[in-house]
């Protein structure tokens, strides 16, 4: 194991701030945490001073209970002081659910990656492969069980039910862009793998980086295939966007979406790689003999998982399947079926044992 796993991050705050109020996280940065409706039951956002205004970095999902949390920060938080921009560091419901009402009440644009947007409004009118239907069909060539089948379908899309609106115009942020915001310079940083366009951003005067879903300090970011890029290879591209976050100074304080803000970026880099190494090896280890994705989730995910949960872990199983077909460590094949399975390229079967 590399050495430096054995240290540990920092964590310059002990507990986020209380519903309704704020934390100054660095000068003019300040930390809002919003609920969310799952087993994952917050995100953090950042309101970062503008001039005589705000700019808001990621919004919040699309909700009532979020959206009170709101009206309680424009009455004090806020100061009376206008939000002069939204920056939405990609398309999921949590940092963009809130974005087409935020900039609406206050007559301010939208600036996020052009592949988000266009995203979002892909998943959110179900286009292009992004629907429940395609979804579900996917799923079925990987294995999964009719049962986990019908409650998917039941499912159905529910992105619109944390962005309620989608925004209807943007600016577009591209990675290596500058934002100047107050007094400070914002650095887009381009991250791929969980989304397709994510951005972080870097202050160098200030030593933070808002890092989105991209570096989270507890859980490992959810990385999965979609049936628009069926035989992609998202975990390669997840993996090939870290170095650029190691190579930020040490004492960089990140501000992730999950979990507590926190400083040893390059640590947190060498974790993930270790993480997903691992599962890597695990799925070979396991996958002597053809098997299905649904067959391996399993493997990757030790506990019971609710709807949600097996959603994301089944896209997740995929994109490592994928990543190790890719590299050549995994042959994949399709049945009579239609129903896909990989195998260890290495295993050699000889009435089911390994020789």
């Amino acid at each position: 194991m590399n050495p430096s796993l054995s240290a540990v991050l920092g964590f310059p705050h002990a507990a986020p701030p209380p519903s309704a109020e704020v934390i100054e996280v660095a000068r003019g940065v300040f930390w809002l945490r919003m609920p969310l409706p799952f087993a994952l039951d917050h995100i953090n956002l950042w309101l970062l001073a503008d001039g005589d205004g705000w700019t808001q970095v990621d919004c919040g999902y699309g909700d009532p209970a979020t959206r009170a949390l709101w009206e309680a920060h424009f009455d004090t938080t806020f100061a009376r002081r206008p939000l002069n921009r939204v920056v939405a560091t990609h398309y999921h419901p949590d940092h963009l659910g809130n974005a087409a009402w935020l900039t609406g009440r206050f007559k301010c644009p939208l600036v996020m990656p052009q592949a988000e947007f266009l995203t979002a409004h892909l998943v959110g009118s179900a286009h292009a492969g992004y629907g429940a239907e395609s979804i579900c069909a996917m799923f079925r060539a990987h294995g999964m069980s009719r049962e986990h089948l019908a409650s998917m379908q039941e499912r159905g899309n529910r992105y619109r039910s944390g962005v309620p609106e989608l925004p209807p115009t943007f600016r577009r942020l591209l990675a290596g862009d500058e934002i100047e915001i107050g007094a400070n310079r914002w650095r887009a940083i381009g991250g791929y793998g969980h989304s397709p366009e994510h951005v972080s951003l870097y202050c160098k005067q200030l030593g933070v980086c808002i890092s989105g879903d991209m570096l989270l300090p507890k859980i490992s970011t959810n990385v999965s295939v979609w049936p628009a890029e069926a035989e992609g290879n998202p975990l390669a591209r997840f993996l090939d966007s870290l170095p650029v976050f190691a190579a930020l100074p040490g004492e960089t304080l990140i501000l992730p979406s999950h979990g507590l803000p926190f400083t040893g970026a390059a640590l947190r880099v060498d974790q993930l790689q270790a993480h997903h190494a691992a599962r890597l090896a695990e799925l070979e280890a396991a996958a002597d003999e053809p098997r299905t994705a649904a067959e391996l989730v399993p493997v990757l995910f030790r506990r019971e998982l609710d709807l949600q949960q097996r959603f994301f872990a089944m896209g997740e199983a995929i994109a490592h399947l994928n990543y190790l077909w890719h590299a050549g460590r995994f042959t994949r094949t399709i049945d009579a079926n239609g129903t896909i399975h990989f195998q260890c390229a290495n295993a050699i079967v000889t009435g089911g044992s390994k020789q």
